[in-house]
């Protein structure tokens, strides 16, 4: 076969190897997007997401080198990377159904480890088949580019520096550039409509594979229009706003009472602001009785650091009922923060600071009286942020007195569960360790000092306390105030298995969600479920 006029200078061969490998990361990272409001950030999502795409370019290698010796046939190389394009393209068109599809398919399915194999499907069904396909450019170009033995290790090592090349500038560009800019689905049109011009313009300098180039780009633009909303809860049509930043998926809701932060589609609340000035009902109500527990004559004078910071309702509620305090919050997203002052009515005078938690900790000498730990969401608690050298940094920066508050929002019941590894850790580094369940949710409170009268505060100030709400609040807690029998489960910075722990907490509450449709299933079959749904 005549070598079309552009394959004539290995620079297009190359530049096909860049944008190939640009893309692969590109979609790898778009991968992440996509998952992370279903199935959390997590280091066990990244595992399968990496897993899944290194099987798939694996087997498109196995495949490209076979192919190119077989039939070393540019066309069908072009054709492939055009395939690729198209099938990313659709990605943001269908990706959420199917991983819904798939997620309530497997709800009925299995009985334990739910996120790794709804997420693994997810990943074969969505990723595999495009990310097959590049994975036969590098042995197919290698076919085309080597004229001779003499300059056969030349040409490869050029072609694997574009590749290399290429999947650096696909890592920072979607992570820095258009991912916080334009969203998932604007990102994965962009990397499809570079691979659909390659394949294009190939077939215009071969004048043949008309017919595919324009499937290609009619499919591509029906894409676009149909592709580029970024709404992953495509089902809510009353959102108050919808958004990603570098770091989540994030949600407001608002009604006529309350202003709502989510950062995960299917469940959890990561932030309330009470529009009635009232108490929430939730955890942030509780964690109150911490300035309390201080044993100091007035709350007010206490000084708070909040680490997680979210839209900042623990700092309003402490404002609220016991006045203007000295706050202090660190927050690593800091589009969180610009929501906190759009929608959650956080004021300019509370500063925030954009930063990790624990790093922020290290380079900070200042002393707090309350500090409040709620850097952890559904399954992605930072291992950094758990551990028995973490918990002593926060110790060294209260002051005499001072109580840590934590917020563990994953209640397990079995041995051995996240909440106990949590506790045991943090009571291996304070002296007094109290807990206390937050009724209707998943919440756990835990109080931690070296101050031995946390309780013994806690109520000499409910006595001098003026708002009967929160008066009858902070007796609930002080009543509901347990001390913790600490156990042997300890996490350190070399070894702390919160996603896996994590993840079992969360089989067991999606298993609690489900168990009735189950039984409705299982009497009724499919029909009785989408009765009760529908």
């Amino acid at each position: 076969m005549e070598r079309a006029p552009i394959l004539k200078n290995k620079l297009f061969l190359y530049l096909t190897e860049f944008f190939a490998g640009m893309s692969v990361m590109a979609v790898e990272l778009g991968a992440s997007r996509l998952l992370a409001p279903y199935f959390s950030s997590s280091q066990i999502v990244w595992t399968i997401i990496i897993g899944t795409i290194m099987i798939a370019m694996a087997l498109g290698n196995l495949y490209g080198g076979r192919s190119a010796d077989k039939k070393p046939d540019p066309d069908r190389l072009y054709g492939r990377i055009l395939a690729a394009g198209v099938w990313i393209a659709a990605i943001p068109v269908v990706g959420k159904y199917i991983i819904l599809a798939i997620s309530a398919v497997l709800i009925f399915a299995v009985n334990s480890n739910f996120l790794i194999w709804a997420a693994f499907a997810a990943c074969m069904v969505i990723f595999v088949f495009p990310l097959f396909l590049l994975g036969t450019v590098t042995p197919s170009l290698a076919k085309y580019s080597v004229d001779s033995l003499e300059d056969s290790g030349r040409v490869v090592g050029t072609l694997g520096a574009f590749n290399t090349i290429g999947s650096i500038i696909g890592t920072f560009v979607p992570t820095f550039v258009t991912i916080p800019t334009v969203g998932t689905a604007v990102t994965f049109l962009i990397f499809s409509g570079i691979l659909l011009a390659l394949g294009i313009l190939y077939f215009i300098s071969r004048k043949a594979g008309k017919g595919k180039s324009a499937a290609a780009v009619v499919l591509f633009l029906a894409c676009c229009v149909l592709g580029s909303s970024d709404s992953f809860a495509f089902w809510e049509s009353d959102l108050t706003y919808e958004g990603e930043s570098v770091y989540n998926y994030l949600q407001v809701r608002e009604d006529d009472s309350r202003v709502i932060l989510s950062t995960n589609v299917l469940f959890g609340v990561q932030s309330v602001l009470e529009k009635d000035q009232v108490l929430t009902g939730m955890y942030y109500d509780y964690a109150m009785a911490a300035p309390l527990m201080t044993g100091m004559r007035d709350p007010a004078d206490c000084r708070v650091l909040i680490l997680g910071m979210g839209t900042g309702t623990y700092a309003t509620q402490c404002s609220r009922y016991y006045g203007e305090m000295e706050i202090e919050g660190v927050e690593i997203d800091e589009k969180i923060t610009e929501l906190a002052r759009t929608y959650f009515e956080l004021p300019e005078s509370v500063p925030v600071i954009t930063y990790d938690g624990r790093a922020y900790l290290n380079v900070a000498d200042q002393k707090y009286d309350v500090i409040m730990v709620d850097a952890y969401q559904d399954i992605t608690i930072p291992f950094q942020m758990s551990s028995i050298e973490f918990f002593t940094l926060v110790r060294d920066h209260l002051a005499d007195n001072g109580v840590m508050v934590v917020n563990m929002n994953m209640r397990g019941r079995q041995e051995g569960n996240i909440n106990q590894y949590l506790a045991d850790t943090i009571s291996a580094v304070f002296g007094q360790v109290c807990v206390i369940d937050v009724p209707g949710t998943t919440n756990r409170e835990l109080f931690a000092s070296d101050n031995g009268m946390m309780r013994e505060h806690l109520s000499a100030g409910i006595e001098n306390l003026t708002q009967p709400e929160l008066k009858e609040m902070m007796a609930k807690v002080s009543e509901g105030l347990k001390a913790y029998e600490a156990g042997e489960y300890l996490m350190t910075d070399d070894k702390a298995p919160v996603e896996l722990l994590g993840m079992r907490v969360i089989d067991d509450l999606i298993m609690d969600e489900v168990s009735y449709y189950k039984e409705i299933y299982a009497r009724e079959g499919i029909q009785g479920v989408l009765d009760r749904v529908l």
